[in-house]
């Protein structure tokens, strides 16, 4: 027996393949029989003497098996033939099934219903099209807020989809001079209230006068947060919590965390063990709690929120900018006017698409899942245990879907369910087929009864990604705006999306706001160099790019496992030193390239199958990131005595020449954090943080010369 074909054929419907199959498809040589399962056809052994002997002998009679099964709201077909012969047809026969099964099942990409919410119930209107996401969302406390929000953020994302030569103009210049009016009451204000909330109060308890604006109710989260404790120390390096505080956010550390991806269609140099990596993600935080302290934070230092506003438009003039908003139970209108305007809100952020031209994103996770509050019988998972990426199929419907299982506080376990997607007008990618599977396929990943489980929330979003070549090619800011988080738009094949970033990068996005607030250097020259960029990630976009299937197009249904197992079993191999540092995005230039060439040398048809996914162009594109790569980790190598002569020579250059001082200081981050490699922390056992120690090096400098302060309204 020999397998000969394998397809994935995008539709749920299994049933109507059968029936197709069994009723309408005729192979062009043969003699058709129906199976439960499919067909057999029945081919010639050449003349009637050969067929006895084959016979006699025991040998099988030549025939090819054509089965269907359905997993993950999918079709899968599998060709096999019986009979150790082979026959002049069978290759005419199976080039006419993959022919008529695509002509017959293509891929489709269902649009957005359009609903009328002054009509009925956001329940009534998607009941039709998306049963089961409908059905449990009932179930979920604040489920039809959710599920409208879902439709919000999908409606919204497919209209920048479609219309990126238009983006809706929300960032004003004014020409007018502002010098007889008062200074502005805010130093900052933030526009998204959960990566924003982080930053905002850090630069809070420096001091500034900072105001939040958030859209939804402040602390409402539709995600959960992850993080591991090398990480989560940077939040108290800063000074932002306690460590008691720091405990209490957290709501389970796992003993390990498991990689495994779908590999029974492999070759076997594509097959993998399981990845192991105790120290990646394992501690599960409450992201509501966190949003409660920074917002305690935030206010004891002064800083107010206004939640429930929505964002309009912002003027930006010569010293100030003015930001337009609404608050939505009321309707009324608010403005505000402060020193620098910081864009936090995430994906959907219109300032980042009129920024980039409507180009905002190169690609996007469409990430579905919720938190379980309890309901899965015994056994089916340890709550010591997480499932950091894993796939229990093959590409569906032309997306590789990927789960990640979180264990939660008592016994709550937190699933997502994502892929990696290629933004294309026709296909932006769903939200709402991607809880419909959901909630369909999760006893497929994780044994258990839907209608057993208690649901908390549900947890969602679009998680942006840009292929980048080097720092500037994205624009994150113009004269007094900067773009932080998700809506910076960085992006990682593995755990590098907007939280990972923001807190990894924290020390170096603050310290030089709070740099370039000081000096006023809130210009767009300055701002671009703030930005969590790292030239070490920036060049494994090519990876994720093989892990998304474009649109209208067919690839091997096991091929993206076959990738992402090469990789993860040259990882499984490594001291798990490496993999730690690899997952969390601090993957150097040597580790990088020795991967990289073990993964060629041990599958060198991945070289192919990139090729095929990527072209020439995207390839070109990556030799420029690589190339950006290694010199910029060369660069990084020769001066990584500058960071340390730069902090030396603060106090004296800072005074005389801040606008030098600040591109110094950017570059020397740009040595340290932006190839993956963050110096140590100054904090320690009450030691000065970077920020504050750099302050208080200025105060003393400043004193000494006998110039006045750099003055700070507030």
């Amino acid at each position: 027996m020999r397998q000969l074909l394998y397809l994935e054929i995008p539709t749920p419907n299994t049933d109507a393949v059968r029936s197709w199959l069994g009723q309408t498809f005729q192979p062009c040589a043969g003699a058709k029989r129906i199976t439960p399962d499919g067909v057999c056809i029945e081919l010639s052994q050449g003349n009637p003497s050969e067929a006895s002997d084959a016979s006699a002998s025991g040998n099988l009679p030549l025939e090819i098996s054509i089965f269907v099964w359905a997993v993950q709201r999918t079709t899968y077909l599998k060709a096999f033939r019986w009979g150790e012969s082979t026959s002049p047809e069978e290759r005419q026969i199976l080039a006419q099934l993959e022919r008529d099964v695509r002509d017959r099942f293509p891929n489709r990409y269902p649009e957005l219903p359009t609903i009328d919410l002054t009509q009925q119930t956001i329940f009534d209107a998607l009941a039709p099209h998306y049963p089961l996401t409908v059905k449990y969302f009932r179930r979920i406390p604040n489920g039809e807020y959710d599920l409208t929000r879902v439709y919000w953020w999908e409606k919204r994302w497919r209209e920048g989809v479609r219309t990126p030569q238009q983006p809706r103009q929300v960032v004003f210049s004014t020409p007018l001079s502002s010098s007889s009016l008062p200074s502005p009451p805010y130093d900052l204000i933030y526009i998204g209230g959960a990566l924003g909330v982080i930053h905002a109060a850090v630069m809070a308890r420096l001091g500034y006068r900072v105001l939040l604006l958030e859209r939804m109710p402040f602390g409402r989260m539709n995600r959960e947060w992850n993080i591991s404790r090398q990480e989560l120390q940077t939040l108290l390096d800063l000074g932002l919590f306690t460590p008691a505080e720091c405990e209490s956010m957290i709501a389970r550390e796992y003993v390990d965390g498991f990689h495994k991806f779908f590999d029974a269609n492999n070759p076997p140099q594509c097959k993998a063990p399981v990845l192991h990596t105790p120290t990646v993600l394992n501690v599960c935080l409450d992201a509501e709690q966190l949003l409660r302290l920074c917002g305690e934070k935030l206010r004891a230092a002064g800083g107010e929120i206004w939640d429930e506003t929505e964002f309009q438009q912002v003027e930006i003039g010569s010293d100030r900018v003015t930001v337009q908003a609404t608050q939505l139970p009321t309707g009324q209108s608010r403005t505000a006017v402060g020193r620098l305007l910081v864009d936090a809100m995430g994906t959907a952020s219109p300032i980042a698409w009129q920024l980039n031209g409507g180009q905002a994103f190169s690609s996007v996770c469409p990430t579905v899942g919720a938190v379980i509050e309890r309901g899965f019988a015994p056994g089916v998972w340890d709550s010591r245990y997480g499932d950091v990426l894993n796939s229990h199929g093959d590409i569906s419907r032309g997306r590789q879907l990927i789960w990640e299982l979180f264990p939660g506080r008592d016994q709550e376990l937190t699933f997502y369910l994502f892929h990696y997607h290629q933004v294309h007008p026709e296909n932006p990618g769903s939200l709402l087929e991607m809880y419909e599977d959901f909630f369909a396929i999760l006893p497929e990943y994780r044994r258990c009864d839907l209608d057993q489980l208690v649901w908390r929330k549900a947890t969602f979003g679009y998680i942006p990604g840009h292929f980048s070549i080097r720092s500037s090619d994205r624009k994150i800011a113009v004269d007094r705006l900067i773009a932080i988080g998700d809506a910076a738009s960085l992006q990682s094949p593995l755990v590098f999306t907007g939280f990972g970033s923001l807190v990894r990068n924290l020390p170096r996005l603050t310290d030089l706001l709070d740099t370039a607030l000081r000096h006023d250097l809130l210009t767009a020259p300055y701002l671009s160099q703030i930005r969590a960029f790292q030239s070490n990630i920036a060049v494994t976009w090519l990876f994720s790019k093989g892990m998304m299937v474009p649109t209208h197009k067919f690839i091997a249904p096991e091929r993206v496992n076959s990738m992402l197992n090469t990789f993860f079993g040259i990882l499984a191999g490594e001291d798990p030193a490496v993999a730690d540092r690899f997952v969390k995005d601090r993957a150097g230039w040597v580790p990088f390239n020795r991967m990289a060439l073990k993964a060629a040398w041990q599958n060198p048809s991945l070289l192919l199958w990139i090729w095929e996914l990527a072209g020439a162009r995207d390839l070109l594109r990556w030799l420029g990131s690589y190339v950006n790569f290694t010199l910029t980790a060369l660069v990084s190598w020769l001066l990584q005595w500058v960071p340390d002569l730069a902090r030396r020579l603060q106090p004296w250059l800072e005074s005389r020449n801040p606008a030098l001082w600040f591109r110094l200081l950017a570059w020397s981050y740009a040595l340290t954090y932006g190839v993956g490699r963050p110096p140590k922390p100054a904090r320690s056992q009450g030691k000065l943080t970077p920020i504050q120690a750099a302050k208080e090096a200025l105060a003393q400098s400043l004193a000494e010369v006998n110039t006045p302060a750099t003055h700070r309204d507030s």
